[in-house]
């Protein structure tokens, strides 16, 4: 990332954070940061596949339109 001429550093600062939020660098990182067994993965994935099932099964509450 080149910084510009009389760019203020804030600026810059913000540039760069916005940079590394696209990339998915920060994302990255966090997934490296311990090791994870294969098969915790494995369930962990299960358990949020499971989870968006019975959140897609549940849908929005109806919610009763109250008399004024």
């Amino acid at each position: 990332m080149r910084v510009h001429d009389r760019e203020p550093i804030g600026a810059a600062l913000r540039r760069f954070k916005k940079l590394v939020e696209r990339s998915g660098l920060k994302r990255e990182v966090r997934a490296h940061e311990y090791y994870v067994k294969p098969c915790e993965l494995r369930n962990r994935k299960e358990a949020n596949r499971l989870r968006a099932i019975k959140k897609a099964a549940l849908g929005k509450p109806v919610r009763k339109e109250r008399p004024f």
